[in-house]
């Protein structure tokens, strides 16, 4: 079996520093849903790992976010795709939880639930956040340059000359299926 952990905004949707709070503000990026549905068709067991610390702001509340991801499961579902689980982080950035990435607690949470081990499972994010939270698992950190990924990149370069960079997930999921042999 093979697994992918995707970050949701800036990977999946377009981001905002005004955060996502409502299932009308959630835009996909062009291609990220048909990837995801890609991968699914590949033999993939999908798992979407988020910070949501607008809940812990006030922004929008568990039903707000929950009304998010079922918009975003059935536009996944509309393509052929589906994904196992959507963890969340809705803490905020000082209250010392260990599931706000860059703490693994919400990897590790995908580890326990499936009972594998996450070395070298792909981590595609687009903040070092993700990144670090994927090495410290042994998983195997991805960027992409979508969202926060070019500055994440551009202060970061010298942390992030060891990994994998692509344009958005569409690129990133095309090597995955060719490094499987599979037509991207």
């Amino acid at each position: 079996m093979k697994y992918v952990i995707l970050d949701r905004d800036g990977v999946i949707n377009q981001d905002s520093e005004k955060f996502i709070k409502s299932p009308e503000e959630w835009v996909p990026i062009n291609g990220s849903l048909e990837a995801i549905a890609r991968l699914s068709r590949a033999g993939y067991r999908i798992f979407i790992a988020t910070n949501q610390s607008g809940v812990a702001r006030g922004l929008f509340d568990i039903e707000t976010l929950n009304a998010i991801h079922q918009k975003m499961l059935q536009e996944i579902q509309h393509l052929g795709g589906t994904v196992d689980a959507i963890l969340f982080c809705p803490h905020g950035p000082d209250d010392g939880c260990d599931c706000r990435k860059p703490e693994p607690g919400l990897y590790l949470e995908i580890a326990h639930r499936t009972s594998i081990s996450l070395k070298n499972v792909p981590v595609i994010g687009d903040s070092l956040r993700d990144l670090l939270a994927a090495e410290s698992v042994g998983a195997r950190p991805i960027l992409v340059k979508t969202g926060k990924g070019r500055r994440t990149l551009k202060h970061h370069a010298d942390e992030l000359s060891h990994l994998s960079v692509y344009d958005d997930l569409a690129s990133a999921v095309d090597m995955l299926l060719l490094e499987q042999g599979q037509p991207a």
